[in-house]
């Protein structure tokens, strides 16, 4: 932005927990200088789930109200955002609110609908191929990373990491295949399998579950993972040694990808050219190799699960790996 126009830039602490309270500073030309190597960020985040935005709080605070207060005190001509699918729905409804935004897909997830990758992606896949690739012994591996709602990340740093079974939020699994898959490994001398599940796969009799009854189910299994679970199906089922493995928020960490220093550069002059040009409710999109942009309202809260027919998860199963079901 300072090099398309004049620009004034305001930063928002913590969020829209900052735009909530007020909370910002004014940010200065050098303050950007040499962030692209470092990860996270230097505003700071929180937690302001969507479905509480509406909801008035214990202190009596509207939060829509109370955002467009701070915008407009500020006398803002864009709120720039990055994040997820929550971020991506709140910037949503203050755009249906009246107030200038455009968005930035950033999330590890990759599930932001409208855009081939999201800043953050490729970074975790990254992370999550090398734990892949630090726990490869003569044990049968369970590997548990994250993606609740959406595989993304398993099937890619699973590809990568050379997993012999990848198990995913969009394909209900049954566990006798999955133990049947690393039985034939064991018979062929193999010493090792390697399994990747993401944090929200599930069971084929699970899928047939309501969300409150899957989780009243989960919570009378003595494990509190799902690794952990099929961890222990596999050593009882097949009878080889099973462990299992949570990076967890290791893979939020770190510098970032050389992908996602150039991609999120990319984004952003995007992002400020569409302000230069007064284009705004919108969010940044990758479409093939070209930087796009999306109406809010046509992407803030649709999902982007793995398809059945996407031509990575194609290659892993003609690669032979075992996908469950």
């Amino acid at each position: 932005a300072y090099e398309l126009f004049d620009a004034e830039i305001i930063g928002i602490r913590n969020g829209y927990g900052g735009l909530i309270e007020g909370e910002y500073q004014e940010m200065s030309k050098k303050q950007f200088s040499g962030i692209l190597t470092l990860g996270g960020t230097i505003l700071g985040t929180s937690r302001q789930p969507f479905r509480n935005m509406r909801v008035i709080d214990e202190r009596g605070v509207d939060k829509v109200a109370a955002m467009k207060k701070t915008y407009k005190d500020l006398k803002l001509d864009c709120l720039v955002t990055l994040g997820g699918n929550g971020t991506h729905k709140t910037a949503n409804l203050l755009s249906e609110e009246g107030l200038n935004v455009i968005g930035l897909p950033k999330t590890i997830d990759n599930d932001i609908y409208g855009t081939d990758f999201t800043f953050g992606f490729h970074t975790a896949v990254d992370i999550a191929t090398e734990v892949i690739d630090r726990i490869h012994t003569t044990a049968c591996m369970v590997v548990e990373l994250m993606g609740n709602k959406a595989g993304w990340l398993t099937l890619y740093a699973g590809l990568a990491g050379g997993a012999d079974v990848i198990l995913l939020p969009e394909i209900p699994y049954d566990i006798k295949k999955v133990a049947q898959a690393v039985e034939a490994r064991a018979k062929s001398k193999k010493p090792f399998s390697i399994i990747a599940v993401a944090e929200g796969a599930m069971s084929e009799e699970e899928a047939k579950m309501k969300k409150k009854e899957r989780e009243a189910y989960r919570a009378t299994l003595p494990y509190d993972c799902i690794s952990k679970r099929i961890a222990a199906q596999l050593s009882e089922m097949v009878g080889v040694e099973a462990r299992h493995v949570v990076p967890g928020h290791i893979q939020r960490g770190g510098s970032p990808s050389a992908y996602d220093r150039v991609l999120s550069t990319q984004f952003g002059v995007h992002a400020a050219q569409l302000i230069r040009d007064e284009i705004y409710g919108v969010t940044v999109a990758l479409d093939g190799n070209e930087i796009i942009h999306n109406k809010l309202k046509d992407i803030a809260g649709v999902p982007k699960p793995v398809p059945k027919d996407d031509h990575v998860l194609t290659t892993a199963r003609n690669m032979g790996i075992c996908m469950g079901d």
